[in-house]
């Protein structure tokens, strides 16, 4: 295992941090392909001596790629995007990654695709996605695709940003489409899946995983556990009819808008693991829910920090 070199596109983000960190401890060699690679260099310190390389490369420009997957064993595709040009990133991009994987004679190949990824869904992002993970298994039939559910962990943009405003907000938190259902998945929990598919690859290619923790939680339930996490139980949950959610996300191209027209189109359907799909289990992996690890972090966003309690006392 110790020969084996991974390159990961993407590798400096939110979920390839945590899966660099794992691929180090067991024993891989990694390469970091980022578009400004200095971004990503604070995973240098995880692992041993040369065990970690840095190159710049972007997914969107094919002359870039040849030298990020030369001589690897494995790419993961970690790159998405939540705004902008799905179609340059998530497809075309996948595309010349996955053709530049195959140039190098790279034998196994990891696309990082999401729950609710389909050609006839509702939003531009999620068929995209879809359109993704079909433009790498035309040229890569082998490839493992894993789509994880909304993904938490301390440097999310999810339940943290819900924190930050059920904080400031005075009485009420507002919730758009309270009743839509997700599957939160905590980040170490999918980046062992996918550790643990690079590490033996053969029983995985070909196959697509869908990741999703052990709750399927209503958005207004996520923002309930939020409130009471932060020491906020006495705030009331007000539900945005969807009029006015529609016409906010109308004005999501605006700078600083809370929500864009395709991420309220995505609110339309539930985002959880469907019935037939391979998930956790197949990979012998057992979720932990929000509720076991959230605490770690949101201690941030209670007045007193970590001092919550013994403040509480006090008083």
């Amino acid at each position: 295992m110790h020969d084996r070199l991974v390159t990961m596109f993407g590798g400096g983000g939110f979920l390839g941090r945590y899966v660099a960190q794992d691929l180090l401890k067991a024993g891989f060699r990694i390469r970091i392909a980022e578009r400004n690679p200095e971004s990503a260099h604070f995973i240098k310190p995880m692992g041993g001596l040369g065990q970690t390389q840095f190159v710049a490369a972007d997914i969107t420009r094919p002359q870039t790629l040849a030298r990020a997957v030369e001589g690897a064993d494995a790419v993961i595709n970690f790159v998405g995007i939540l705004k902008g040009d799905f179609q340059k990133f998530h497809v075309e991009g996948a595309r010349n990654l996955a053709e530049a994987a195959k140039a190098a004679g790279v034998a196994d190949f990891v696309q990082i695709s999401a729950i609710g990824a389909a050609a006839d869904a509702a939003s531009h992002y999620a068929r995209s996605k879809a359109a993704g993970e079909d433009a790498v298994r035309e040229i890569l039939p082998q490839a493992i695709v894993m789509r994880p559910s909304v993904i938490f962990g301390p440097e999310d943009g999810f339940i943290n940003r819900f924190a930050a405003i059920a904080r400031l907000t005075p009485f009420i938190v507002p919730v758009m489409k309270p009743e839509t259902k997700f599957q939160p998945v905590y980040v170490a929990d999918v980046a062992q899946a996918v550790a643990k598919a690079i590490a033996d690859p053969s029983a995985y290619r070909g196959k697509t995983f869908e990741l999703g923790g052990p709750e399927q939680l209503s958005m207004r339930a996520i923002n309930r556990f939020i409130l009471d996490a932060i020491g906020k139980p006495d705030k009331e949950i007000v539900d945005v009819p969807d009029m006015v959610g529609s016409a906010i996300a109308n004005m999501g191209f605006l700078p600083g808008a809370p929500i864009s027209r395709d991420q309220w189109l995505s609110l339309q359907s539930d985002n959880v693991v469907s019935d037939s799909a391979e998930g956790f289990a197949a990979l012998g992996i057992t979720p932990r829910p929000l509720a076991a690890v959230a605490d770690r972090w949101l201690v941030q966003y209670r007045n007193h920090g970590r001092f919550a309690n013994k403040a509480a006392s006090a008083a």
